[in-house]
């Protein structure tokens, strides 16, 4: 299957439109994952967890909510998630004057609903996410609100495609990017745009290993799902891959690799004490993945991590965090 994503000019008009909304987010020289990997391997680090929600979910649902009529913002929006694109849906609803009635995991981290709350959305709590998707569509049936779709679809790929233009505007050259992988409307996007500017840079996607759908889709060719999600990555924690996004990423990722949770567990604690930063574990994905499984590969090479998400309150942080990362 093969997907032509956004072009790159209508990627940039976007992100120009969505200056005010959201921001360009800083790239930093990681010194301590240099040190801990060595032999003159370079690490840049997109620090997209800065970004307004805290993750870079807030893109793509503004890049969707703009392309609505005005009849369809009217009715307000729907979306489903265990919270990043939930507070990403609730923030675009509000910057466009619309409502959001959001359904998510009863499992997900209280600061998360709160902080839909706070942007004025609606929140139901459900039991799973393959039940989420059941309601979500009720309330698109009984209330003709938008469903706003956390992975799937040209504006989500259009999105998320501004932040891989950031990466070729802000670092001048590099070997790989690693790419967190749920659904893969980060991936497909950011390779999307990625492949456009630098073509040679070889993109790669990690996914934790409870919830590898995108594995499983590149295995048989088609999008698939998965019976159950099984990690404390709960932002990768996607049931299911989707045509457009999963055509999208298998045109221009070159190839995937696993992490389990101990390795995010022991990243989440690394990052801590090596860069003072304390994100979620989808965010500790990339680096756990430059840690793991592709450390040899890309041993002297310049590679950019990126950094996805931060919406985790201290109490799960270090209940989660390991803090006695070894060499």
């Amino acid at each position: 299957m093969s997907e032509s994503g956004p072009k790159i000019e209508a990627i940039r008009v976007l992100r120009d439109q969505l200056t005010a909304q959201t921001l360009r987010t800083p790239v930093v020289r990681c010194a301590a994952i240099e040190d801990e990997i060595g032999a003159g391997t370079r690490v840049i680090a997109k620090l997209e967890f800065l970004q307004r929600t805290g993750t870079f979910k807030a893109r793509g649902a503004l890049a969707t909510l703009h392309g609505l009529t005005a009849k369809a913002l009217k009715n307000g929006v729907t979306a489903v998630s265990a919270g990043n694109h939930a507070i990403a849906t609730a923030y675009a609803a509000k910057m466009v004057g619309t409502t959001a009635k959001v359904v998510m995991i009863s499992s997900a981290n209280p600061s998360r609903i709160v902080a839909c709350k706070s942007y004025g959305a609606e929140v139901v709590l459900v039991d799973d996410v393959h039940k989420a998707f059941d309601v979500a569509q009720s309330i698109q049936d009984k209330e003709g609100r938008f469903f706003v779709h956390p992975f799937e679809g040209p504006t989500i790929a259009l999105g998320t495609g501004a932040v891989g233009l950031e990466i070729c505007e802000q670092v001048e050259d590099f070997d790989a990017i690693v790419v967190p992988v749920g659904g893969g409307g980060l991936i497909a996007g950011v390779s999307n745009a990625i492949k456009q500017l630098r073509p040679s840079a070889e993109v790669i996607g990690v996914e934790p290993e409870g919830a590898a759908t995108m594995h499983r889709s590149f295995s048989t060719g088609r999008a698939e799902s998965i019976d159950k999600v099984t990690t404390i990555a709960d932002s990768l924690g996607a049931p299911f891959a989707m045509p457009y996004s999963f055509g999208l990423a298998r045109k221009n990722v070159d190839r995937l690799v696993m992490i389990d949770d101990l390795q995010l567990r022991q990243t989440m604690g690394f990052l801590f004490q090596a860069m003072s930063i304390a994100v979620e574990p989808a965010c500790a994905a990339a680096t756990a993945a430059l840690l793991g499984p592709l450390r040899e590969s890309l041993l002297g090479k310049r590679i950019v991590l990126l950094m996805c998400g931060s919406n985790i309150d201290w109490a799960t942080f270090s209940e989660q965090a390991i803090f006695d990362h070894a060499d």
